[in-house]
């Protein structure tokens, strides 16, 4: 397997969540990914002495109007779904050529996007496994409330007076692992009434300055525990907004996705 056009690559962001981007010649199977390796995408996602990113994300042109894609968090892990990498990715077809309505195959599923007055817009499937309070083993003490929702990934919601004063690296580690959650754990996000929130991402095992999944599932704990109705914005630790429209079958995602710069690995020797 080989890159259609080797070592060339794109640097997008969305709201600050960063990845990069490789096309391929044709779409592999999951296993196959295996030939770059952890190491490898540690070291291109290293900040400072790689390129810098939250995740890779490897695109493939399908049939006309259509792109695949396969993401791995900047650990080496795959998701199945990262919403603010599909929105880069609506930014990048366009870049790419593709006009139009476009559908996004995932690991979780296909995704119609779309550009809306020039900005990307994805439509998810419904939030699943939704639970306005789930239990944890140690509860946060500013937290007034918790929940959880699967957006294609699992994500634990909490309900804050101000993100500002949550340490996020050690309180979401430990929600990310918490026994209650299983083996895989989830997402942490922590978010105000007044829709600001922080992330902390599992495979990233960080804070991130945004997450699209995570905006969503912040969204429709919000509206179930009758805090918000959709539309829902929320304003990310980036400062940029993602908003969140919830209809009868589909959860829509709106926010950033731009193209930072391009770029060409140097080749081994």
């Amino acid at each position: 397997m080989s890159a259609a056009k080797p070592g060339q690559f794109y640097k997008l962001t969305g709201s600050g969540n960063d990845f990069v981007f490789f096309e391929l010649a044709e779409r592999p199977g999951a296993h196959q990914f295996s030939m770059f390796g952890a190491d490898w995408i540690r070291a291109l996602c290293a900040r400072g002495t790689g390129v810098g990113a939250d995740g890779v994300v490897f695109v493939v042109r399908m049939m006309p109007g259509s792109l695949g894609i396969f993401y791995l968090n900047a650990d080496g892990s795959q998701a199945a779904l990262c919403g603010n990498a599909t929105l880069c990715t609506v930014r990048l077809a366009s870049l790419l050529g593709l006009t139009g309505e476009i559908t996004i195959l995932t690991e979780a599923g296909e995704i119609p996007g779309r550009l809306v007055n020039d900005q990307p817009e994805i439509d998810l499937d419904p939030v699943k496994s939704l639970a306005a309070d789930q239990p944890v083993t140690t509860r946060p003490v500013s937290a007034r409330r918790i929940g959880f929702a699967l957006v294609g990934v699992p994500h634990l919601v909490v309900l804050v007076d101000d993100v500002e004063a949550i340490d996020v690296m050690a309180e979401g580690a430990r929600l990310r692992h918490d026994p209650m959650l299983g083996a895989p754990g989830a997402n942490v996000n922590f978010v105000t009434l007044a829709g600001r929130m922080r992330t902390y991402e599992r495979g990233v095992e960080g804070e991130t300055l945004a997450c699209g999944t995570g905006a969503v599932a912040t969204a429709a704990l919000l509206v179930a525990w009758g805090l918000a109705k959709s539309p829902v914005s929320l304003t990310t630790r980036s400062g940029s907004k993602l908003t969140v429209r919830f209809a009868e079958k589909t959860a829509s995602l709106s926010g950033e996705g731009r193209l930072v710069f391009t770029g060409q690995l140097p080749q081994p020797a």
